[in-house]
């Protein structure tokens, strides 16, 4: 096993390649792809003087094969447009946000209403919300009052979210999570 030297942070470590290109390209004979070529199985020194006649770079796409799978491209245009698309997938990925809202078990009517305002303007802008009653101290001997407020709360609600996950108690918490029907995001 080979051991790697000493490094205090990662901006010293040189990047190794995804692919390999030209010369370390180690097979001797390789199955080639691409334009402009006759796609077959070649010497690696033919296919290598191939892609420089082009003025291209021989890459290998298929290294588990046998022969290995090479294609004759231009290398750094093939990473730059690989990024520019993983780049795309990831602004088109969707980002859920969870709101949260907390109560008491002793909340009152007024607070319900407030709070419930809070949570339509977090649902009608398509985020999630997660709503919680913390007991405490002896308010744990409540907790029916507290499954109570939180299908209220839902109840409130239900117009414009629907509920995700039942009230349910973990330690001196009981949570609901709330998501919004029509997701305008």
């Amino acid at each position: 096993m080979q051991k790697k030297p000493f490094q205090r942070n990662n901006r010293f470590v040189k990047k190794e390649d995804e692919h390999r290109i030209n010369e370390k390209i180690t097979n001797s004979q390789i199955r080639l792809v691409g334009e402009n070529i006759e796609p077959g199985i070649y010497y690696t020194d033919k296919a290598l003087e191939m892609a420089y006649q082009q003025e291209l770079d021989l890459v290998e796409i298929s290294p588990n094969v046998d022969p290995p799978v090479c294609k004759i491209m231009d290398y750094k245009k093939f990473l730059y447009e690989k990024k520019k698309r993983d780049k795309e997938i990831k602004a088109k990925a969707v980002k859920t946000v969870i709101k949260e809202i907390r109560f008491s078990s002793n909340t009152d009517e007024h607070d319900l209403d407030f709070k419930a305002k809070h949570a339509e303007k977090f649902l009608n802008d398509g985020d999630k919300v997660k709503c919680y009653v913390m007991f405490r101290g002896r308010d744990i001997v409540f907790k029916d009052r507290g499954n109570l407020l939180l299908l209220n709360f839902a109840k409130r609600l239900e117009d414009v979210a629907s509920v995700e996950a039942m009230p349910k108690l973990e330690g001196r918490r009981m949570f609901m999570t709330l998501i919004p029907k029509g997701k305008k995001k």
